[in-house]
């Protein structure tokens, strides 16, 4: 790093009329009051006195050396050598002197910047050479160096961002349109949004939006861009293109807009569709309409949410298990709502889809909007969804399952592998009692296999009375019982 100060030097116009009386002591306090570090050299370059005007400058600078009777070559770095040398020379020849920016080493791995200039002082050789400190400026430098380089990376992150969406922008098979809030006017509109619009789509971008659509459903479209941008969420819109402006069958649309900030700026992200058959079963061919409608009159519930958890859309069998009547009342509430005992179910849930992409029979508790509670396993998978990740729950009622599992009257689960299932659904005083009667009778079992089915003998070695051990079978069901509890 280098700093450039002129070395054009305007001399006294009549230094010895009023300087022509100093002693050397006052022209030594000059030297030191000029610079924060002076020197005076021999002919040679050898350092002959030093003033330095501060301890902690004077310790870092020379590392507690003494630089008296040393060159002022070795005090410096390898590169910085070189200028000492020029700058001996020019004062030696009387040239006008330059300042100069050398470093000197130190103990720690740092240097000293400083700044020289050398001047004559006498017949015999002598020079005077003033320094500035400059670790302030370098520290500024430095500084300035790094924040150069964060913009650098900071503008580069930006450009990647903006190419990404560029790329899905241009790509997405959904027709968008970007609109200036102010005046409706379009900003951008990708290829799939001027193949919708036909032989307007060319010039899509300056027209306002409503001279692309027919008079009868400006009204409609206003209405939902203004619910928009007073916050509220809106559904679709149903409108129609102006006479000759679309391609093919699609003078019908579907429109749903969103905001977005940009620069400051607020704009309208407008997703339009076809709505001929239905926004639905224009855009995806008839044997994956079948598919979405025998998603949709499933059994088991089936909720679509994006990747905070908020729900995109239900179907009919998850309104029914979560007590509501419309799907509006679901859309836009968190999942959590209605489904685990707390949001940490779902938070595992989510995480476990985030870093595996799917998940399988994960059991939790879905409580309805007026209480009823039911016993679920979700299956859920994620999707990528051009850039923006959804999540897809299918979600089983399996209470009537575990009801089946559960022992009725006073049957037993057989194993304890049975009864680790059983966590997560059955409280654990309940699971505590199960495998007390598990480890109960298998122990009874094993002491009748291992005596013989003699029942005398399996009381004695589990240290039961006979009757006591008549009680258990019977309560069990084990072995063949008379009336009076007896073989």
């Amino acid at each position: 790093m280098y700093w450039r100060i002129s070395s054009l030097v305007k001399p006294f116009s009549f230094p010895k009329q009023f300087l022509g009386d100093l002693d050397a002591a006052a022209a030594a306090t000059l030297i030191a009051a000029a610079a924060d570090i002076a020197l005076i050299l021999d002919r040679g370059g050898v350092i002959r006195d030093i003033a330095v005007q501060n301890d902690e400058f004077a310790a870092e600078l020379t590392g507690g050396e003494d630089w008296v009777g040393r060159p002022l070559l070795s005090t410096v770095l390898l590169d910085s050598r070189p200028k000492v040398e020029a700058m001996l020379k020019e004062a030696a020849t009387s040239a006008a002197p330059k300042w100069r920016h050398m470093n000197h080493g130190t103990s720690s791995s740092a240097s000293v910047p400083v700044l020289y200039s050398a001047v004559m002082a006498g017949a015999d050789g002598r020079m005077v050479v003033f320094g500035r400190d400059m670790r302030a400026m370098s520290v500024l430098q430095q500084r300035l160096v790094n924040a150069q380089q964060s913009m650098e990376r900071d503008y580069s992150k930006l450009r990647d961002v903006e190419m990404r969406y560029r790329l899905l922008f241009q790509m997405s098979s959904e027709a968008v349109l970007i609109l200036d809030v102010a005046r409706l006017r379009v900003v951008e509109a990708n290829p799939a949004a001027r193949q919708l619009l036909g032989s307007r789509g060319e010039k899509a971008v300056g027209q306002a939006l409503t001279d692309l659509l027919d008079p009868g459903s400006v009204a409609a479209v206003q209405a939902h861009l203004a619910s928009v941008r007073g916050g509220v969420r809106a559904d679709s819109v149903r409108a129609r293109l102006v006479e000759g402006a679309a391609a093919g069958d699609a003078a019908e649309i579907m429109l749903a807009a969103s905001l977005f900030r940009q620069d400051s700026t607020t704009f309208f992200l407008v997703r339009v569709a076809p709505a001929g058959l239905g926004q639905i079963a224009a855009m995806v061919p008839d044997a994956k309409s079948k598919l979405l409608k025998v998603v949709e009159s499933a059994p088991d519930g089936v909720v679509v949410t994006d990747h905070d958890g908020q729900i995109l859309t239900a179907n009919a069998a998850f309104l029914e298990m979560a007590q509501l009547v419309a799907e509006e009342q679901a859309r836009g509430e968190p999942l959590d709502r209605w489904v685990g005992e707390s949001s940490v179910d779902l938070n595992v849930l989510i995480s476990n889809l985030r870093q595996h992409g799917s998940v399988r029979f994960f059991t939790t508790t879905l409580r309805g909007e007026y209480g009823a509670t039911a016993q679920i396993e979700i299956s859920a998978v994620a999707v990528a969804n051009g850039g923006h990740p959804c999540y897809g729950f299918a979600i089983r009622n399996v209470a009537p399952r575990l009801r089946g599992e559960v022992r009725p009257g006073r049957e037993l689960p057989r194993s304890i592998a049975q009864l680790t299932e059983l966590i997560g659904r059955v409280a654990l005083k309940d699971l505590v009692r199960e495998a007390t009667d598990v480890i109960e009778r298998m122990c009874i079992e094993a002491a009748l296999e291992l005596t013989g089915d003699n029942r005398a003998s399996a009381a004695e070695m589990l240290g039961l009375s006979r009757q006591s051990l008549y009680v258990k079978l019977r309560r069990y069901g084990l072995g063949d019982l008379g009336a009076d509890g007896r073989d």
